[in-house]
């Protein structure tokens, strides 16, 4: 596998977990656990932030670069898997529209975190006092 199909999975990787985090309210309603652990929330809502943040600054993902910098000049045609990964990760729309998109989800998301707050951590006692 070269280094190129390796930052498409990756890319895949960030997309699956940001897609799957959006079960929060659904979670909160079936009571599961893991929709309220605060480091697994704030993680995604920092992924969903740099997605965001380079939509509105008019940037690609940087993912998406790395990958087109390393694929531009192949010869060799792209793994039959990694074609259909791209035509489900790459959508022939302009940037903007994309803006929209990761800036809505991200503010849905960040509404979550107010909503559907992250479990209390117990503290052990000390026998000290």
């Amino acid at each position: 596998m070269n280094l190129a199909n390796l930052i498409l999975a990756l890319h895949l990787a960030i997309i699956s977990f940001n897609v799957a985090g959006l079960i929060i309210p659904l979670g909160a309603w079936f009571n599961w656990r893991i929709v309220r652990i605060a480091w697994l929330r704030l993680t995604h809502l920092a992924l969903l932030g740099i997605v965001a943040g380079q939509a509105l600054a008019g940037r690609a993902c940087i993912l998406t670069i790395w990958q087109n910098q390393l694929t531009g000049n192949r010869a060799a045609p792209a793994p039959l898997i990694a074609t259909w990964i791209d035509r489900l990760i790459y959508w022939n729309l302009p940037l903007w529209v994309f803006a929209i998109i990761y800036t809505t989800i991200f503010l849905y998301v960040l509404a979550l975190t107010f909503l559907i707050p992250f479990t209390k951590q117990k503290r052990p006692v000390s026998r000290f006092g």
